[in-house]
């Protein structure tokens, strides 16, 4: 038979009950009657105290709470529960599509290991455990986005009172040790082509290019856009009598559909902008406009004229992967050996500008760069490469004076 006794304790119209099942003792606090149901609510309760006085003692702090008004009865409700709730809400927040498609991804990596457990029982070593595991799989941009997704789902839970304690509350993510092959590899990612290579490149683009790789590559590489960017255009945002390009757009289409495209904000605040180019490129979009025109004329019944700069014949915008495939296409027939892609043009824009001695502040606004990271990294290997060449050329001199 099972030995427990039941203690009542009157305090300030509050009522606690404690049991003791074995070894332990449990307190059950009673809540009342809710003044606007006129239910009564359900009980709090506790188990696995060693002691009836620690028991009582953590029973007087929930009754405290509850005279203050400030007792949270923490959720049972599942972890993957809430963060689907959470992301919904979040898609409505105003927030881009490729936000919420972020913030899905990274909220996975959490769902696959608290799925079923209630939010409550989250604790800070469990979450801190899990970020140390997902550290050494991911890069430290990537965890930037993983551990932000924590914080935003935990903090929703402590404002809607579903949790006590925050998680995420005062973690820091860790410094990740770079190692040599990931050094080198970021420095793969800021690929650029020298002046002489960027020349040969477009030539080749100009004469065994396909319809609009040559209007598309000098762009790219004359102005620093961001491909999304460039197909983004609109021919209400060109000037061809100032001679600018006004940038207020990208596009979003991570399915390759040409019908399901969304035109989004810039990728950040300082994106927004407007940049001069050289009368070159206006003479090439005036003669791609009425290219364009005729176009229009000859696919009248099945083109949606959007008034897209870089159009596909039937109106659409033209797809990101079209020209990735053709600048592939193009670099095979050149002795170019980097790996270059549609946004290495952005970084060779800028690399040529620095070489014209152009600032970093000048090539950041052009660009619309806010973090000076890549245009630093950018500005130092042109930097380096000029002081090769000073230091070769001052070798020549003095060899030149010696012999």
């Amino acid at each position: 038979m099972k030995h427990f006794v039941l203690i009542e304790l009157r305090r300030t119209k509050a009522m606690a009950q404690f049991r003791q099942r074995g070894k332990t003792w449990t307190y059950i606090v009673d809540m009342g009657i809710d003044p606007l149901t006129k239910k009564r609510r359900p009980q709090v309760s506790k188990g696995g105290f060693k002691t009836q006085k620690e028991a009582k003692a953590a029973a007087r702090l929930v009754e405290l709470e509850k005279q203050n008004g400030t007792l949270i009865k923490e959720s049972q409700m599942p972890f993957e529960q809430f963060a689907k709730d959470w992301l919904k809400t979040y898609g409505r927040s105003g927030v881009k599509v490729s936000s919420v498609r972020a913030r899905e991804k990274e909220m996975k990596h959490f769902i696959s290991v608290w799925g079923p457990f209630p939010i409550s029982r989250i604790t800070k070593k469990m979450y801190e455990e899990r970020i140390l595991e997902l550290n050494e799989k991911y890069s430290h941009n990537y965890m930037d986005g993983i551990h932000a997704c924590g914080r935003m789902i935990f903090k929703k839970a402590v404002t809607q009172n579903l949790i006590k304690i925050n998680p995420t509350e005062d973690y820091k993510l860790p410094k990740k040790q770079q190692t040599v092959e990931e050094l080198e590899k970021e420095e793969e990612d800021i690929n650029f082509l020298e002046k002489e290579e960027l020349a040969h490149f477009l030539k080749l683009a100009q004469s065994e290019g396909l319809e609009m790789d040559h209007l598309v590559f000098t762009v790219l590489s004359y102005t620093g856009l961001r491909i999304g960017e460039l197909l983004a255009l609109k021919w209400v945002d060109f000037n061809s009598k100032q001679g600018t390009l006004r940038i207020t757009k990208t596009i979003y289409n991570p399915t390759n559909n040409f019908e399901k495209y969304q035109l989004l904000t810039p990728k950040t605040i300082g994106s927004k902008r407007t940049i001069e180019i050289d009368e070159m490129l206006v003479k090439m979009l005036k003669k791609h406009e009425i290219k364009q025109k005729e176009v229009k004329l000859k696919n009248k019944p099945i083109y949606q004229d959007n008034g897209f700069i870089f159009a596909r014949d039937d109106g659409h915008p033209q797809l990101r992967k079209v020209f990735e495939t053709r600048l592939h296409r193009l670099l095979k027939k050149t002795e170019i050996t980097k790996n270059i892609t549609p946004h290495s043009f952005r970084h060779t824009h800028a690399s040529l500008m620095f070489e014209a001695g152009a600032t970093i502040k000048e090539v950041m606004e052009r660009l619309g760069h806010t973090d000076p990271k890549t245009t630093t990294v950018i500005y130092t290997h042109v930097t380096q490469s000029t002081k090769e060449k000073t230091s070769q050329q001052f070798s020549k001199l003095m060899k030149g004076l010696l012999n």
